[in-house]
This record gives structure tokens, sequence and C-alpha cells, in this order.
């Protein structure tokens, strides 16, 4: 489902196979962020950008020819998973020509389609954290995500001694939906059980996943937004095997050790249908900031959201769905929004709220992206889904504005190719430090 993936490396506790090519040269763009002690007390710092692996240009060792080209593996480089990591290279990236991202100062703009030289680019991943966005120019259907997962802050280069790669070139990424659309996890190919999509051209799923927590901060266009913790029993970056993933990508979409669900505030799907979109409350159609809380520790943590736009602090919307209270994600909220809904809740089974604090605690890389979405046209974050639901009856269906006919790839990608999303003055610090 993911695109295209830009990790921060050096953002908030990040510390510090796959073989690398000499085609291209890996250079990343520098993007500041600010480090804050108190109101009016920010320090500026300096991090770096990087592309994820799974999506740069993949070639036989010491040539030209390539490993995976569409949604197949070279078969006679891939005969198996080792064989490939030692015969496949991954190359550096050309992000602006390439894949549309442009790094400035403290902004990180990312491009939707890019026609580069050799290809079509689609797509391009107790405290408090702060940006500004503008996702103005997000139509139904596209997700500009910015989000933490407990990956590898080294990419798995310690661990894995096939991986030659490490975080420079964006490797080792995981998260909880377990993802098997990962050409190389833990040092090794993902060939072995491959079957190539059969309505995307450039990706298929592997007889492995990539697994670890995952904290959605922010999921939206300008119709949509949802803000989602999603716990795993084993927070680290872990492989799993087959449909016993779960996830997205699974026969079984609860079989694995994470929640691909999670526990979502979506103001739309909690009730409030004026507050977040363009000419509402949150206005999408101009630059805003997004404020996340996390207050507490273990099963009481709070994630708690506002936002800030023309100099107005606007808390987020309290939910007016019966049985359920409250405008943040508690272990309450979680508990009352599954039992109102009637989705099934495997948060708890997979440490909730006390796993979701562990992994902040113990350190998670951000990932902004923007992707559409070849498995249910986004229709989860900004239409009625399921389809079959009738919001006025079956509650938390109804979750944005947008057509059920909306968010097809193929429509997205022709109509929208300028779509853009801009990730801006990001800061970290404690609570109500960093805004206001």
């Amino acid at each position: 489902m993911y695109r295209s993936l830009v990790f921060a490396a050096s953002l908030l506790s990040v510390a510090r196979g796959q073989l690398v090519g000499t085609e291209q040269t890996e250079t990343h763009s520098g993007m500041t962020w600010q480090s804050c002690t108190a109101k009016g007390s920010c320090t500026s710092k300096t991090g770096k950008v990087v592309i994820d692996a799974n999506w740069r240009w993949l070639h036989v060792k010491g040539g030209y020819n390539n490993c995976y080209t569409g949604n197949e593996w070279n078969t006679t480089a891939c005969k198996d998973n080792k064989s490939c990591a030692t015969n496949c290279a991954m190359d550096g990236a050309d992000y602006k020509g390439t894949y549309g991202i442009t790094a400035s100062g403290n902004s990180l703009q990312l491009k939707f389609i890019t026609k580069g030289s050799y290809s079509t680019n689609i797509g391009s991943r107790n405290s408090e954290f702060t940006f500004d966005v503008d996702v103005s120019g997000l139509p139904c259907g596209l997700n500009g995500a910015l989000y933490f997962v407990s990956m590898d802050a080294d990419g798995g280069l310690k661990k894995y001694s096939t991986n030659k790669a490490g975080a420079k070139y964006g490797t080792g990424y995981c998260d909880a939906q377990c993802p098997r659309d990962l050409k190389f996890i833990n040092g090794e190919g993902n060939v072995e059980g491959w079957a190539p999509s059969v309505n995307d051209a450039n990706a298929g799923v592997g007889g492995h996943g990539s697994c670890c927590a995952e904290m959605d901060i922010w999921e939206a266009n300008s119709v949509s937004t949802a803000v989602t913790p999603h716990s795993c029993s084993t927070i680290e970056q872990s492989r799993c095997n087959g449909d016993d993933c779960g996830g997205t990508y699974s026969a079984d979409r609860y079989a694995g050790v994470c929640d691909p669900d999670g526990c979502d505030f979506n103001s739309y799907r909690m009730g409030v249908k004026d507050f977040y979109g363009k000419g509402k409350t949150v206005d999408t159609s101009k630059k805003f900031t997004v404020v996340t809380q996390f207050i507490g520790t273990c099963n009481a943590m709070e994630i708690k959201r506002f936002y800030v736009q023309g100099g107005k602090t606007i808390a987020n919307s309290a939910s007016t769905i019966p049985g359920v209270d409250g405008n943040s994600i508690t272990t309450k909220f979680c508990d009352q929004q599954k039992a109102a809904f009637g989705d099934k809740y495997t948060s708890k089974d997979k440490g909730g709220m006390a796993n979701m604090a562990k992994a902040l605690a113990n350190g998670m890389v951000l990932v902004m992206s923007l992707w559409d979405d070849y498995y249910s046209n986004m229709l989860w974050l900004d239409s009625r889904y399921p389809r079959d639901k009738n919001p006025d009856t079956d509650l938390g269906s109804g979750r944005g504005d947008c057509e059920t006919t909306s968010g097809a790839p193929a429509d997205v990608e022709s109509q929208h190719p300028d779509a853009t999303v801009i990730y801006s003055n990001i800061k970290s610090g404690p609570l109500n430090s960093t805004f206001g």
C-alpha cells in the first residue's frame, strides 16, 4: 500500500544483504526541526531524509540489469531469498528528479507523481510533537501520512550481516500491517512465494512480512484525517511468515503480532462532520499546525490532539457517538468505541496503550509519505467503509464526504498527478512547549 516512504532518521530519540550500487550517488537532503524545553525555548537541529529501500533501483551487482521489474523478480539473479541478497544491489536516489521529494529549511514537499528520465514514480512515511501541514492539494483517495514506527535506527545493519546498505539507503522498514510487499527483509530478498499484484503493476506480496509497533500521528487528505495507535505484542521489528503475518496483505487480517486496525480518532467518524475539511472549523484549504500530546504512561497514557490555525488554538472535536466519550484516545475511549461500532478489538490482545507507550519511550523512526490505496481506495479514511454499510444505522462506517466510487488509484493517478503535501516546522518537547 505504501507507494513511497521518506524517513527522517535523526528526529526524536532515533540514534545512529542488500548490496550497495555505485551508479547513482546517495546524497541526503537536510531538514531542520526543533527540540523544545519550554514554550518559546526551542533549539534548531538538522536531520536527513532518506527514501525507503523498497522504491529504489535494484539491479544486478556490477551491472545494469534489473533484479526487479514491474512486479516480478529476475529469476536468474534471485533464485531464492539468500541469493538475491548476494547478487543484487540497491542504488542511490535522485530525490527530486525521480521521486518529487524536495527538502528546504524546515519543510519537506512530497509530490504524488514524478516523471523521471527512466521511470514514473507514484507517491513518495510523555511529550508533545508538532508540525505544520498543507493538505490543500490532496483530494479523495490520497493519504499524506506522517507517523512513527519501531524499526531499527540503523536499518538492521548490525543485526543482519548480509545487509550492507543500512539506514543510509532506507532499509529495515516495518509497520503494524506487517507488510509483505517489501523486497528485502532482515538482509534477505523476499523472493520465495512472491505473487505479483493483480491490480498494481509495481507491487506484489512475498512469503515474509516485517512487523513492528506503529503510531499514526497523521493520516489525512483535505477531506478527512485520523490519528491512530497500532500496538504490537512484539514491539521491535520482527519478520513473519505468510498469512501468519496478518494485516492488509494476508488472508487472516488478525493473525499476526500487531493490531492492524488500531484505535482511531477521526472526527467525521466520531459524529462531527463540520470539524475538518475545506471551509470547516479546521480549514484544510490553508496551512495549519497539528499538535499531538502523549500524557501519562502504560495503560493510562492519553493521546491528545490540538490544531492551531489563524492564531487560534482549536481543541479536537468531542465524540457525539452515543456511549463514546471524549476528544482524545485513551483505553476507556477505545473500549467504548469498539463496543459502539461493533469493530473487532485486538488492541488489548497486543498490549494496548501500555505497549504503545513502551514503543514511544524506546524511540521510534519518523516516516513521511504520500500514497494511494490499491486495496480499498482509501475509503476507510475518507468515505463510507465498508461500502455495504449505512452510516445512518451502522455507526462508525461514515468516515468522510468522499463518494464510495472515489479513490480508485487509476483515477487518482490520472486526474491528480500534481497532488502534493508539505510538512514543515517540526518540533518536539515537553507538554505545551511547541505551540501557543
